[in-house]
This record gives structure tokens, C-alpha cells and sequence, in this order.
């Protein structure tokens, strides 16, 4: 459901943020941890708190770094059961306190406000009451964003970190937003930024400065179109509800450690498996697969593949998948790898799927639906396969409803 709504004259969007969502987990269920540096994971950071950003401790960081920069950091088990049920219980809140929410990932949402004065108050007064509520009630931190766009109202969110509130006022957007560095645009990572230091432009100002016309032949048209609308804070954007997901993925840290062939393999066969029963459970097929790999050295590759039709077999997605690393092993050799991925993309509906002829006689599907019946009934590990047998790969992180 897309709300739309012709006034924007007041700041209505909010964009809520837990802060530090896993290492504030853990602080909050370990007094001994309150105010002291934590990493969660060990391999690799999955969260730090900011007692441990402090010391420039980042995700997703290698454990050996880290510890590096903060040799007194308490490094503490990912506990995914305890991160999921905090999540339920704040977008529970967010629900209560508007019908439009759209979810962005477990920890931030979007929420549109407008509308509720004479119900909750201004939209700073809910932003408030929000931020109470999470603390109270679920006993976490979080940060709120509240602006006329969606844009705006997540720059102000990240502003005002951590366990902040600020509005960006009507009429206030470009004074707030041109001073800030241009990393804080959707669109900008390191290689961008690098190009944009390299002509002058450090700052959304300078940016919106440099014009349209500049930004496109430095960049491209599509990224220089987009990156001068957001630093004229040009936003059409609604808050979305209802909205399924374009992809579902997943991916394993490996470490730094040594790994043979036959463990990157092992760790991709337990991706694809999951990732399977994630797409049948939500009634969803895929027609593209998307392999991601990080090596040593930090760098990073993508490979991709096609489907001639949509499908959720996880015997046709395992042989896409396991072709891609196998064209992608002569880097692996090369470069080591520290992270594996796998993302499942141009998702439809089940039911949208055209049959095609000749039915021909094949029970895999009917395979598909009773191993997941069996792993929902007597857990995930009840039935396996052979390569996964005494092989530990990792909790599932918490996620959005597919």
C-alpha cells in the first residue's frame, strides 16, 4: 500500500534507527557490558558498540583488526534468537504507533506520520513518545530522523546518532543538508567519493554547486541526475507499506583462516539450502542468482546468472550457484576468501508462473516441499545433506517477513 499525500509542508516522514542494534542487545541483557567497548562475532565484526567505535572499530571489520584498535574490547557470540525477538517487539511499537511502516531491515524503519496530530500529537511529540517507548519497553536505544522526505529524514537519523532526535524543519532542508559531507548521499561509496574529492567536492554543497550539467560528466547521467536531486534535497519518494522484497541472500563470514575448496563449497550447499526453503516458504520464485565473494585483500567480486523461467527448485538454483563459484575458484585460489554470499533476484509470485509443456515426470519439487515440512517440523538440521553432515555454518540473522 502506498500512502500519497499532496502536503509537505510539515517534517512528517520519521526514520528510526536502533543504535548498535546487536551490541546494544547485549549491553542491555549484560549489565556487565554497559558502558564498556563490545564486539559482537569473532571472525569478523558483526556490530560494536560505540564505546567501541570510539576507537574506530567498524563492521565489517576482521576480529584481528579490531582487536588491534581496541585491545579491550569484549568480543561476545552473535545471539540471533535474542536480536530477532528485540525486533519484533520494536516494530511491534512502530505499528502501534502508526499504520504506515515500512520496513528498510530489522533495526530502521520508515514512518509516516501525517495525520495523527489531533490522535498523538506534532510529529516531534510522537517522534518522542516513540523513543520513550523503545526504551522503556524493549530497553534499547534509538535514534529518530524526522523530515519531509525520506531522504532527509534518514540523513537527519544518522546525524543525530547515537540515541538522538532532530528535525529537519520545512524550509531548513538545504541549510542542514549542504554543510555535510558527500558520503552522506545515497549513491556515494569510497570509488565515488574519490572521484568527487578529486574535482573539489567534499561537502553537498559543493556538490550542489557543481550543477547538474558537471555531475553528469563526471559520473554518468543516471548517478549525476540523482546525487545533484538529493543535494537540492529532491525527494519524491512515499513511505511504502506492504512492499515485498526484490531479493532475499544471505551470506557466511569465513575469516582470515585457511580454507580448502571443499569448505567454500560446503558453505555455499548450506546458503543454497536455506535460501531454498526461504523462497518456497514466502511463495516467491527467482530468476536470477547472484554470487558475492570478499577476498584478503578486502577486494570484492560479484558473478550473476539468469533463468530462461522463474523457479524456487533448489536443485536448479544449487547448480546455478555451484557453476558461478566454480568460474569464480581461480580468484578464490588467488586471492583467498574471507566472505561468501548469495542473493536470489527478480523475485515474483508463485502463482504467476506459466506452466510450461511437456509435464514431464520429476519429483523434485515434491522433494523441495517435504524436506522443508521435515525441517519445520523437527528443525533445521533434521534432514541434510551428506556434504553438511558435522559442518556448523552459522546461525541465520534476524530478517524482515519475506
Amino acid at each position: 500500500m502506498r500512502i500519497e499525500r499532496k502536503d509537505r509542508s510539515e517534517a512528517t516522514i520519521l526514520h528510526a534507527d536502533l543504535d548498535s542494534f546487536y551490541a546494544s542487545v547485549e549491553q542491555r541483557d549484560d549489565p556487565r557490558l554497559r558502558g564498556r567497548p563490545v564486539i559482537v562475532g569473532g571472525g569478523v565484526v558483526l556490530a560494536a558498540s560505540y564505546e567501541a567505535k570510539a576507537y574506530g572499530v567498524r563492521t565489517p571489520m576482521s576480529g584481528r583488526d579490531a582487536r588491534a584498535l581496541c585491545p579491550d574490547a569484549i568480543e561476545v557470540r552473535p545471539r540471533f534468537d535474542a536480536y530477532s525477538e528485540a525486533s519484533r517487539a520494536v516494530f511491534e511499537i512502530f505499528d502501534d504507533i502508526t499504520p504506515v511502516v515500512e520496513g528498510i531491515s530489522v533495526d530502521e524503519a520508515f514512518m509516516d506520520v501525517g495525520g495523527l496530530r489531533r490522535i498523538s500529537g506534532t510529529p516531534v511529540q510522537i517522534a518522542a513518545a516513540l523513543r520513550s517507548r523503545v526504551a522503556t519497553e524493549v530497553g534499547l536505544p534509538i535514534t529518530v530522523g524526522l523530515a519531509c522526505t525520506k531522504f532527509l529524514a534518514k540523513v537527519a537519523s544518522a546525524v543525530a546518532k547515537p540515541d538522538g532526535l532532530l528535525e529537519v524543519a520545512p524550509g531548513t532542508e538545504l541549510e542542514f543538508l549542504h554543510p555535510l559531507p558527500v558520503r552522506r548521499l545515497w549513491g556515494v561509496g569510497a570509488v565515488t567519493e574519490g572521484k568527487l574529492a578529486d574535482a573539489g567536492i567534499r561537502t553537498v554543497g559543493d556538490l550542489a554547486a557543481f550543477g547538474e550539467h558537471g555531475l553528469c560528466g563526471l559520473l554518468g547521467r543516471g548517478a549525476g541526475r540523482h546525487l545533484y536531486a538529493l543535494s537540492m534535497a529532491r525527494d519524491p519518494r512515499r513511505v511504502e507499506t506492504g512492499r515485498r522484497r526484490r531479493s532475499i541472500g544471505s551470506q557466511r563470514a569465513l575469516g582470515r583462516r585457511p580454507k580448502n575448496e571443499a569448505d567454500i563449497e560446503a558453505t555455499l550447499v548450506a546458503i543454497v539450502e536455506r535460501l531454498g526453503k526461504r523462497l518456497r516458504g514466502a511463495d516467491r520464485v527467482c530468476r536470477t542468482v547472484v554470487l558475492r565473494l570478499r577476498f584478503d585483500d578486502f577486494g570484492r567480486a560479484t558473478r550473476s546468472r539468469s533463468f530462461l523461467e522463474c523457479t524456487d527448485r533448489t536443485d536448479i538454483i544449487m547448480a546455478v550457484a555451484r557453476g558461478l563459484l566454480d568460474d569464480a575458484m581461480p580468484l578464490i585460489r588467488q586471492r583467498g576468501c574471507t566472505l561468501i554470499g548469495l542473493s536470489l533476484t527478480n523475485l515474483d509470485d508463485h502463482d504467476s508462473v506459466q506452466l510450461s509443456l511437456p509435464f514431464e515426470s520429476d519429483h523434485a519439487a515434491d522433494l523441495d516441499i517435504a524436506m522443508d515440512a521435515l525441517r519445520n517440523r523437527f528443525g533445521r538440521d533434521a534432514v541434510t545433506r551428506a556434504v553438511l553432515v558435522g559442518r556448523h555454518h552459522g546461525d541465520d540473522a534476524p530478517m524482515l517477513p519475506d
